[in-house]
Parts: structure tokens; C-alpha cells; sequence
């Protein structure tokens, strides 16, 4: 009993605390005078990640099992690895735009997993026989972290696509302007009354670019770092997984729809970083990449447990209301 409401009131709190955090960071987009939003929002998710961790280890101690066993448990620890992503990556560099995706990204999921369309998960059970073995901790964590990871980066590169697009966008619509009124006004004209407003604004035009081709390269920098890490835990979580599902099935591999997709994931990321390593493809191309596997990932996660087939269907979940 005692467990149980150490337990809701941790998951309430960790919930509450992210809340604030994305009004903090919505604060700080409109209101940049004030001084201290920022250090309250790091704080803010710090908060998050010791009242996630806490619940965790209560709930690791109340069922004496690691909380691995369902969607439920799964979504939680995946709210604690954006969290612990957000402060490795602050720690490692101060100025990052990965807070604007982590801190979301932990609401959201924090948010789903504490909703009442997962209520039959939130009370521990016992683990079933297949998850009853040292590898569910190594496993099941290294998948989820690399989930995590993946998603993170994957976010960034749309980021920096939709940049990019709107970019090219804004300069086609200016070119497309150019001859319109080049056709109809007498070219010489409006050529003279076009350089003499690009010299007044040169400098703002310069400036605006400049900040956006940096902003670009900061995104596409941390998307490969971060794609890079979730694709390393990954790789450890499909070939733990496949020592586990020898000793438990008898094979390595059983091309089950998780197993399958899970490759499929990898494959993607794999080709992602292919992409980097080739000049001519980086940037655009391989943010591209990265986005279809954001798709993916959500499959090779959620959808699969909502179909609820094959031999991981104890993580299948159904849709309730209270």
C-alpha cells in the first residue's frame, strides 16, 4: 500500500514538474527579458528525472522485478531516458537545441503513459515466463534508450528539413516576384530600385541568413551525434535480444513482426549514417533518411504492441476509458 501511493504520487509530481517545464520553454520563446527561465526549465527537468527515477525504483521494489514488463512500465522508462538524454547533452554542451525536443518528447510520453487508455497496465503483475530472465534488464533498457536516441535525432533533422525547405521556398518566391515585375514594370526600373533596397538591407538579410545556416548546422550536427548513439544502443539491443530469444525459444532469430521491424529500424539508421560518410549525400539527403525512420520507429515500438501479434504480444495493449 505504501508503494502504491509513493508510486502515484511520484508519477503525478514527475508529470507536474514537466508540465512546467514546457510553459517555462514556451514562456522563453515569447518573453526573452526575463532573466532565470532557462535555469528554471534545466532545473525543472532535473527535478523530472530524480522524481521518474524514484518511481521507477519503487515500482522495481514493489513488483521485485526490473519495470520492463508492459507498455505501461516501457513508456516510463522511455520518459526517463529523454530526461537523461536532455541533461547528458547540457552537461556536455550548454548551447543545444535538443531541449526543445527532449522536454516535449518526456511530456508526451510522461502523458500517455499516467492517462487512463493504460490503466489495467499500472498495477504490477507477475512476469511471464519468457521475461523471466537476467537479459529483460539489458535488453529491454538498451532498446529504449536507443528509442530514445533515434527519436531525438530523427526530430532534429525534420527540424532541419522544414528549415531548409522553407528556405528555398522563401528564395524561389522572391525570384518568381523578380520576373513578375521585371515583365511588366521596364527591367531597367525595377532593377535600379531593386539594388538600391538590397544595399539599405543588406546587412539584416545577411545577418537573418547567416543565423539560419547556423542554426541548420548546429541541428545536423547534434542529429548525427544523437542517431549515432541511439544506433549503437541499438545494435546492443537487437544482439542481446537475439542471445535472449535463443535461450528462451531456441533461436536467434525468428523473423517475429518485433524482430522484423526492429531490423527494419536498424536498416534505416544503417543507411542513415551510410549518408554521412558521403559528401554529395549529407545534409538534406540524410535528413530525409532520418525522418522515415521516425515513422519506423513508432511502428517498430507502438504499432506493434497495438496489433498485438507474434511472440512479443505480452507488451499488446487495448485501448480503455475509465
Amino acid at each position: 500500500m505504501i508503494f502504491a501511493t509513493l508510486e502515484h504520487i511520484l508519477t503525478h509530481l514527475s508529470f507536474s514538474i514537466i508540465s512546467i517545464v514546457i510553459t517555462i520553454h514556451l514562456m522563453t520563446l515569447l518573453i526573452h527579458e526575463i532573466i532565470g527561465l532557462r535555469d528554471s526549465s534545466e532545473k525543472g527537468m532535473i527535478a523530472t528525472f530524480f522524481s521518474i527515477t524514484g518511481l521507477l525504483v519503487t515500482r522495481w521494489i514493489s513488483s521485485r522485478h526490473f519495470p520492463l514488463s508492459n507498455l505501461y512500465e516501457s513508456l516510463i522508462f522511455l520518459a526517463w531516458s529523454f530526461s537523461i538524454i536532455h541533461i547528458f547533452s547540457k552537461i556536455w554542451n550548454q548551447k543545444n537545441d535538443l531541449s526543445a525536443i527532449t522536454a516535449p518528447s518526456a511530456i508526451f510520453t510522461q502523458g500517455f503513459a499516467t492517462s487512463g487508455l493504460l490503466s489495467e497496465m499500472h498495477q504490477s503483475s507477475i512476469l511471464v515466463p519468457a521475461l523471466q530472465s537476467q537479459w529483460l534488464m539489458m535488453h529491454v533498457s538498451m532498446m529504449l534508450l536507443s528509442y530514445a536516441a533515434l527519436l531525438c535525432g530523427s526530430l532534429l533533422s525534420v527540424a532541419f528539413l522544414v528549415i531548409t525547405f522553407r528556405k528555398n521556398i522563401d528564395i524561389f518566391c522572391k525570384s518568381k516576384i523578380f520576373l513578375i515585375k521585371s515583365f511588366f514594370f521596364g527591367k531597367i526600373e525595377y532593377l535600379n530600385e531593386k539594388k538600391s533596397v538590397f544595399n539599405k538591407h543588406t546587412p539584416f538579410l545577411l545577418i537573418r541568413n547567416y543565423y539560419k545556416y547556423q542554426l541548420t548546422q548546429r541541428l545536423d550536427y547534434w542529429s548525427y551525434r544523437v542517431i549515432s548513439l541511439g544506433f549503437t544502443f541499438l545494435t546492443i539491443g537487437i544482439l542481446s535480444g537475439a542471445v535472449w530469444a535463443n535461450e528462451a525459444w531456441g533461436s536467434y532469430w525468428n523473423w517475429d513482426p518485433k524482430e522484423t521491424w526492429a531490423f527494419i529500424t536498424w536498416t534505416i539508421f544503417a543507411i542513415y549514417l551510410h549518408t554521412r560518410t558521403n559528401q554529395s549525400l549529407q545534409g538534406t539527403n540524410s535528413a530525409l533518411v532520418a525522418s522515415i525512420g521516425f515513422l519506423i520507429i513508432w511502428i517498430c515500438y507502438f504499432g506493434i504492441n497495438l496489433l498485438g501479434i507474434g511472440l512479443h504480444s505480452y507488451g499488446s495493449f487495448t485501448l480503455t476509458s475509465n
